[in-house]
């Protein structure tokens, strides 16, 4: 378990609405996501395992999240979730496989938020949710923006393998992804 930023007690957990079920065996749309890494990424070109988890929006030190934020099932724990695949990250890559983290904040708010975390891979930028529109992916809304739901995908040379959906706890997640890779 990450214990960098520890999650609240009492977070209400999300249910399984279906909303994924259409996934596994759908091609990635292509379309070229910024990157904090430099650059664009098109998640339906890159070649071999892709781990793709999703999520509504990290927090910054001193900056309010939305009201009510703590009450929607699966909102909080971004932060948790994206130091998890930082720590399984080499354990990840030792599967043949790459991560990245992936939100519809822009790509100077997510790049503070990999510098300050550490994280070793690079998170692409969604602001538009075109990946959500193309697949019909989940998303809600919190303090008047759209969000993607969590959810993780696993992609094979451009073919969705695998999705966790929902995911809870957020912290414990990047264990559970090494363990699927581990059993491939």
């Amino acid at each position: 378990m990450t214990s960098d930023y520890p999650l609240p007690e009492g977070l209400p957990a999300p249910i399984d609405d279906g909303a994924a079920d259409h996934l596994v065996g759908r091609v990635m749309p292509q379309s070229a996501f910024l990157s904090t890494g430099g650059g664009a990424v098109d998640l339906a070109m890159r070649p071999g395992l892709t781990i793709i988890y999703l999520y509504p929006k990290t927090g910054r030190p001193g900056v309010a999240l939305p009201d009510g934020w703590d009450a929607i099932p699966g909102a909080r724990g971004c932060t948790p979730e994206s130091c998890g695949f930082r720590d399984k990250y080499q354990d990840i890559i030792g599967a043949q496989a790459s991560v990245f983290g992936f939100s519809s904040q822009d790509t100077p708010y997510q790049s503070e938020m990999a510098e300050r975390l550490g994280l070793p891979f690079p998170i692409l930028s969604d602001p538009d949710f075109l990946l959500a529109d193309s697949l019909e992916l989940p998303t809600f809304e919190a303090g008047g923006e759209r969000l993607y739901t969590r959810l993780t995908m696993a992609i094979l040379d451009g073919l969705i393998e695998h999705v966790w959906y929902p995911i809870f706890p957020t912290d414990t997640h990047a264990e559970v992804v090494v363990r699927w890779l581990a059993s491939r």
